[in-house]
């Protein structure tokens, strides 16, 4: 699903950044880590930049040519997740969504009430007016996480892309690791994928609240299989430093993750992504980076509010330095 690309890219959220935009807002400056800087002038918003990574189009299914490579398994699973939660129901996360040095639009993740067993997280996105002159979206996605593991059991993807409604359900087997798909765009006839998963099987949408969990610190290895865009992914990523980070919500003292994500059934075709995660009892997901098919892109939280505290806003600043 292509208004889904940058939630792979950063296991954040959704965009419909999958289209080059002609004119688009010009976005504040941002110093992203070398891997990820656009090989073209960000301020150039209607020229498409070259990823590091081979990205390609990751809906796209495998040549029938392309030889089979198994994809290494992870060496181990995740660690035992840190308690209490760092976030409860009520969280509201606010994200600005900029592409190849354009705004594109705002994202938004919030933290519901327990219902079935379930912990529900639910995103939603939509693209600015201007970027919306290329392509327009809107739509949601949500995580059914357990309440103490932080696994899923179900994820759901409802968004309109130009007037055109694409439908996902995906459910968990925890027994025996299976990822159930089941999609629908427009009138197209329904169809399914079956997958299975390594050591852990996350969505995009709940992984980041999964990796708030983990007991960071310098040279943690973190490997899972994550779904998202129809596919499903190896992420191997090391928390490399812990580092400080100026957003105009205030400075930050951050863990900084990298990584690779890997399609696990065309190993050939690969994402870079980088997370900064607060090293304080909030683990405020602060920003995330990462490349799609045309370049970088990059989720930036904007606004927190969370309950019994006082709320985030941003102070004007226009620079992010790192």
């Amino acid at each position: 699903m292509s208004s889904m690309r940058t939630l792979v890219a950063a296991c954040l959220a959704f965009s419909a950044v999958s289209a080059t935009p002609a004119r688009a807002q010009q976005a504040p400056s941002f110093t992203m880590p070398s891997v990820l800087r656009a090989q073209t002038d960000p301020s150039d918003a209607g020229t498409s930049a070259e990823p590091a990574g081979n990205t390609g189009d990751a809906m796209a299914p495998a040549p029938p040519n392309e030889p089979a490579v198994a994809v290494k398994p992870c060496d181990q699973g995740l660690p035992t997740l840190r308690t209490p939660l760092a976030f409860k129901p009520g969280e509201l996360l606010e994200f600005d969504l900029d592409a190849m040095g354009a705004k594109a639009g705002k994202l938004t993740m919030r933290v519901q009430r327990p219902a079935n067993g379930a912990l529900p997280v639910l995103v939603e996105a939509q693209t600015n007016t201007l970027f919306s002159k290329v392509r327009r979206v809107r739509g949601s996605a949500v995580s059914y996480l357990h309440p103490r593991t932080l696994r899923p059991s179900r994820y759901t993807e409802d968004a309109v892309e130009n007037e055109q409604r694409r439908k996902v359900n995906v459910d968990f087997g925890a027994q025996d690791r299976s990822v159930k798909v089941d999609y629908q765009f427009g009138d197209r006839p329904k169809g399914q994928f079956n997958y299975t998963f390594d050591k852990d099987g996350l969505d995009v949408a709940g992984a980041i609240y999964l990796i708030r969990q983990l007991p960071l610190k310098k040279d943690l290895p973190v490997c899972f299989d994550v779904y998202g865009i129809r596919r499903m992914w190896r992420l191997t990523a090391t928390v490399v430093e812990r580092e400080h980070v100026s957003l105009p919500l205030g400075e930050f003292e951050a863990w900084h993750l990298a990584g690779t994500a890997v399609r696990l059934d065309r190993p050939s075709q690969t994402r870079d992504v980088h997370v900064w995660i607060t090293d304080d009892a909030r683990r405020l997901p602060l920003a995330a980076v990462g490349a799609i098919d045309l370049g970088a892109v990059r989720l930036t939280l904007s606004g927190v509010t969370r309950p019994g505290e006082k709320p985030l806003e941003a102070q004007g600043k226009e620079d992010l330095k790192w």
